[in-house]
Formats: structure tokens, C-alpha cells, sequence
């Protein structure tokens, strides 16, 4: 039975913000590293488990999510969920040591899974069947924005205050939603109680999803199959994987209910909601380090940019909701948003040394507009099928497939990156001889200006050099970044095809879903 009145709507902000504290937490330690690394004296390898312990945990919960909502009650998983996030983020301030940060993160990790998926059917109970296009475009700038936001939030914080404000400014939130959800929140049965706990399911799930999300971490700074346990997660992915589908295929009682697959639109949608999160993790990951890498932007500078974006994400969002209700087909819309979103990529990928702030406005209001357009469409087309418990096995994995396609779409930029800037590097230095006649005379002007402040003829040659050696290495950069975008756009744009092999459908009422 829905809620009305004030009810509902505390309960939606209630959802809305458990939710947005786990999202904006997959990003908010990004720009803190190098603070972190430097106060707990550990190495930029070892701080980045920090990030990796938190993602490891978090894509292992979300397919099983659905039944541990099932098991102990959604209402008590979600609240337990919001008391273990907030108790881990207190300790994760409180860590003295790089292992402890870590230890507390993986835990913060697995409770924010639980946030995720039992949201969105929340969502679904407290909202009027016509009414939830409404609560859909809401719950659904929590995973476009949070991820955005993050950085800009973690970067403010680092340059006033200290890193532990970005776990604590977790704590008074992390009270009030459990506060709210004590009070507001409906209860529902434990209807799995009475069922087998199907262990060897976890164990693999644990196994297979936790080594190839490490593998996708860790990959490109461990030189890939070059590192040894690289290879052998790898190999303990692959076969755990194929364990794991064959166990739960067999099992009377599976943690996830493979059984989904059957729907068209569902098995599509796993696809499509990867394509999303490499666009929309993907970009996020590449933009700040441009931004702050090759155009000296500071942190909190990058966030500002990225702000407005959001907004155009949050005017549009209630739209798209309407239109869903109205017929629209998702999947033009869908369309729309793929076209802008390789638009974006597209102008970005023009961008040279010289390119200001402001030149960034029109591109990001592009994507933000573009983000509103593929979201709920996407994830309405994915769950649409599906009914009872079905959609909370469905919402976790099509989480899980979001979040692994940000993590694909990470670690291959990555790799893009460290293999075109060498690239690049190499075709540039063919300009760089004495047979050149416009190195000759860039050369030469940079040694008279150098002699013109007083630097004699040797120590103003070796600083030409020098400077010159600068510019290469940043138009490398520049010409690097410029494939990254191209790469992340055409992944979008050559995936438009896969929306039309969903069916169409008449009346399409939207789902909520995030992350």
C-alpha cells in the first residue's frame, strides 16, 4: 500500500539521501589521497586500496542484495545497512594506520551495497503505481550526481579542513536517515527465512566478483599479466564465474536468481546499464584529471565546473520522468541521450592548452542533459518485466553491471592513457631536430628570451631544452586526453543499437533504480 502526504515524502528523502551518502563516497576520496598518503606515510600504490577495498566490497553485496533484503526484512537490512555505513565512517576518520583505513572502508563498502539496492524497492512501495515516474527522476540524480559531486565535496574539504571531515560529515546524516527510517519506514516479512542459505553461492560470488573488480583496480598500476597475482586473479575470476552461474543454475535456492534472464528486456538491460557506467564513470574519472593535470585547474575549481551540469541533470530529470509516463518510448529517449553524451566527448576532445573555464560550460550542460535522457530510460527498459522479488534480484544486478562498467570503463582509460601518451610522446620528438626550421626558431626564441633576463648563453640553452621538453610532454598529454573522450563517446554512440532490440511497450511506467 502507498504513503501519501508527508509520509511519503519523508520516506523519499529519507531513501534519497542514505543513498546519495554511499554514491558521493565511491568518489569523494579521490582528490584526499595524496593528503592521506602523506599524514599515514604510505606509498600512492598502497593508499589507492583505500578506493579499491570500498569498490571491492560494494559490487560483492549489490547481486545478493536482494536476497539479504529478502532474509532479514528490508526494512531492518536498509536500516542496518544506514548503522553500519555511519559506524564505519566514524572509524574511518579515526584510523591511525593505512591498514585500518582500508579494513574500515571494505566495511563501509559492504554496508553501502546494502543502501543501493533496497532503496529502490522502498521507493516502489511508498509511491502510487502512477505516480513513481516523479520518485524515479528524484532517486535517480543520486547516480548521476553523486559520482560528479564527489570530488568537488572531497576537495572543499581537504583545502579547509582536514581528510578524516570527509567520513565524519557521513555521521549526523547517517543518524537522521536511521532515525526516519525507525519511524517512517514500513516493515515487510522475512520471507526467506524458512529457505537454505545457499553458502557455497556467497563463497563464489565473493570469489569470482571481488577478483575481477580487484583486477579492474589494480590492473594498470601492476602492469596487468606482467604482476603475478594479477594473472592468478584473473584465472580465479574466470573460473569462479562460471562456478558461481553454474551453482546458482542448479541450486533450489540461489542467492541470485539467474532465473531473470529469461526476460528480453532484462538481459538487453544488463548490457545497456554497462555501457552507462562506463560513459558516466568513465567521464568522471578523465575530466577531473585533465582538468587539474594539464590546465592547472585546483580541486575545488574542477568541481565547479562540474556543478552546473548537475543542475541541468536535476531540471531535466522530472521531465523525462513525465514523458516516460506520458508514452514516450524510452528508448528514443535513450537515444537522444547517447547522441549528446558523444557530442560531449566529442567538443572535449577538442579542447588545446589554451582552453579556459569557460569553455567547458556548454559541453558539460550537454552530458548533464544527455544523463537525464539515459538513466531512468535505461533502467526502466532493464526492470520493466519483472514483478514481486523479482525486481530486487533484478535492481542488484543491473547495480552490479553499472558499477562494473564504471570500473571497465576506468581501467581501460587508464590504459589508454599510459600507451597513446607514449605514442604521441614519440611522434612529437620526430619534430625535435636541427633540420626542423619551426623547432629551430621556437628554439632559438626561447634561448634569447632566456638571455634577456640575464641567463648566460649555456644556462639559457639548457633551460630551452628544458621548456621545450615541457611542451611536448603536455601536448602528449593534450593529444591523449583527446583520444580518451573519443574512446568514451564512440563506446556510447556504437551502442545505440542495442536499445532496439528491447520491445517496445505502451504505458512504460518508470522503476527507480540508482548507482
Amino acid at each position: 500500500m502507498a504513503e501519501v502526504g508527508f509520509k511519503k515524502w519523508i520516506i523519499t528523502i529519507t531513501v534519497i539521501t542514505a543513498s546519495l551518502l554511499e554514491l558521493i563516497d565511491t568518489t569523494i576520496v579521490n582528490v584526499s589521497l595524496p593528503t592521506i598518503q602523506g599524514n599515514l606515510g604510505a606509498t600512492l600504490e598502497d593508499v589507492a586500496w583505500i578506493t579499491t577495498g570500498y569498490a571491492v566490497a560494494n559490487v560483492i553485496i549489490l547481486p545478493m542484495s536482494g536476497w539479504l533484503g529478502s532474509f532479514f526484512g528490508r526494512k531492518n537490512y536498509f536500516l542496518a545497512s544506514i548503522v553500519i555505513f555511519t559506524i564505519a565512517s566514524f572509524l574511518c576518520g579515526n584510523a591511525t594506520s593505512l591498514a585500518e583505513l582500508v579494513i574500515f572502508r571494505i566495511l563501509q563498502g559492504m554496508a553501502g551495497g546494502g543502501l543501493i539496492s533496497t532503496s529502490q524497492a522502498i521507493l516502489l512501495e511508498t509511491w502510487p503505481r502512477e505516480q513513481v515516474g516523479t520518485a524515479t527522476a528524484l532517486f535517480g540524480l543520486g547516480a548521476v550526481v553523486g559520482p560528479t559531486v564527489g570530488p568537488t565535496i572531497g576537495g572543499y574539504i581537504t583545502d579547509h579542513y582536514s581528510w578524516p571531515w570527509i567520513f565524519y560529515v557521513n555521521i549526523p546524516v547517517g543518524i537522521l536517515a536511521a532515525i526516519f527510517t525507525i519511524m517512517y519506514v514500513r516493515k515487510t516479512p522475512r520471507t526467506g527465512r524458512d529457505k537454505p542459505i545457499d553458502w557455497w553461492g556467497i563463497l563464489l560470488l565473493a570469489v569470482a566478483v571481488g577478483s575481477l573488480q580487484t583486477i579492474l583496480e589494480k590492473g594498470e598500476s601492476e602492469d596487468w599479466f606482467a604482476t603475478p597475482y594479477i594473472t592468478a586473479l584473473t584465472a580465479t575470476s574466470v573460473v569462479g564465474v562460471l562456478l558461481f552461474i553454474w551453482r546458482e543454475l542448479t541450486t533450489d535456492h540461489p542467492i541470485v536468481n539467474f532465473g531473470i534472464m529469461r526476460h528480453r528486456s532484462f538481459a538487453i538491460g544488463m548490457f545497456t546499464s554497462f555501457i552507462l557506467g562506463f560513459g558516466l564513470y568513465g567521464s568522471v574519472f578523465v575530466f577531473p584529471i585533465f582538468c587539474q593535470a594539464l590546465l592547472g585547474f585546483s580541486a575545488q575549481q574542477t568541481g565547479e565546473l562540474l556543478f552546473p551540469g548537475g543542475l541541468f541533470t536535476i531540471v531535466m530529470m522530472p521531465f523525462v520522468g513525465k514523458m516516460l509516463n506520458k508514452g514516450v518510448p524510452a528508448q528514443f529517449m535513450a537515444t537522444v541521450g547517447m547522441f549528446l553524451f558523444f557530442v560531449f566527448t566529442h567538443m572535449l576532445s577538442n579542447s588545446t592548452l589554451q582552453t579556459g573555464e569557460g569553455d567547458f560550460f556548454v559541453p558539460l550542460a550537454i552530458r548533464g542533459v544527455g544523463m537525464a535522457l539515459l538513466f531512468v530510460p535505461l533502467t526502466t527498459l532493464a526492470i520493466s518485466d519483472l514483478k514481486g522479488a523479482e525486481i530486487g534480484q533484478g535492481a542488484g544486478l543491473n547495480n552490479m553491471m553499472r558499477q562494473l562498467g564504471g570500473s571497465f570503463g576506468i581501467a581501460a582509460l587508464t590504459t589508454i592513457i599510459h600507451i597513446r601518451q607514449q605514442g604521441h610522446r614519440n611522434n612529437l620528438l620526430v619534430n625535435i631536430n636541427e633540420y626542423n626550421p619551426a623547432f629551430n626558431e621556437r628554439l632559438q626564441g626561447m634561448i634569447h628570451n632566456f638571455m634577456a633576463h640575464g641567463k648566460s648563453m649555456l644556462d639559457a640553452t639548457k633551460m630551452a631544452y628544458a621548456a621545450m621538453e615541457g611542451t611536448i610532454t603536455k601536448q602528449a598529454m593534450l593529444l591523449t586526453y583527446d583520444d580518451a573522450y573519443w574512446l568514451t563517446g564512440l563506446v556510447m554512440l556504437f551502442s545505440i543499437p542495442l536499445l532496439y532490440l528491447q520491445p517496445f511497450k505502451k504505458n512504460l511506467k518508470p522503476v527507480a533504480d540508482a548507482h
